[in-house]
């Protein structure tokens, strides 16, 4: 008998759509110092508890990790699913993120004489978004290149927001003005806002 046909491959269509979103970057402060410090297999298990302890803040917030970056993270907040408030739950994880680090840091601390911290860039705008054809979401645009110069202008502990992210959570977030930063790569200038805090709001799932 002749064997039946090899049936082809489902090929899955990659579909794109243009979304408002808020980007955080999230980045290791003094990471090669610290790997320096520490046995590789050290270094990674602090990575792999740094980057869990990031990820449940960030999708306890509602939003979605989309990837690592050697000690960074990149979140989205806006998709798969938009919420009229993804900008102030972008900066309500960011609030969160040192206290998340807390038992980290103790550890660290106590047999290291180390702690880790981080500097967070927060931006809203319009992207490119692609289902990845199965292999998750991607985000393209201006925002995301903004969101991520904003976390490297940030100092050890910063949080920094972009205009449109500001306007965004401007009566939710106290906020400290650092004028027209200079952002790598970019022409011309652009007004950053250092988060202070966060007023004690709840935020709907």
């Amino acid at each position: 008998f002749d064997a039946p046909p090899t049936p082809e491959p489902t090929r899955q269509t990659t579909r794109e759509t243009r979304r408002v979103v808020t980007i955080l970057f999230a980045d290791l402060v003094g990471s090669t110092g610290i790997a320096e410090g520490l046995d590789p297999e050290v270094f990674r298990a602090v990575q792999t508890r740094l980057f869990a302890a990031l990820r449940g803040t960030i999708e306890r917030h509602g939003g979605t990790v989309e990837k690592f970056i050697g000690d960074a993270v990149m979140a989205v907040f806006g998709l798969p699913t938009a919420h009229e408030d993804d900008a102030l739950r972008a900066v309500m994880a960011a609030s969160e993120f040192r206290p998340a680090l807390e038992s980290l840091n103790h550890d660290l601390g106590k047999r290291r004489g180390l702690r880790l911290d981080l500097r967070v860039g927060i931006n809203t705008g319009e992207v490119v978004a692609s289902d990845g054809a199965g292999e998750g979401a991607l985000v393209t645009g201006d925002a995301v290149n903004v969101a991520a110069r904003l976390q490297q202008q940030a100092a050890p502990g910063d949080v920094l927001l972009g205009p449109t992210t500001l306007r965004l959570v401007r009566s939710s977030v106290d906020t400290e003005p650092l004028g027209e930063l200079q952002l790598r790569g970019r022409s011309g200038s652009l007004t950053a806002h250092r988060a202070l805090s966060t007023l004690a709001i709840c935020v709907a799932m």
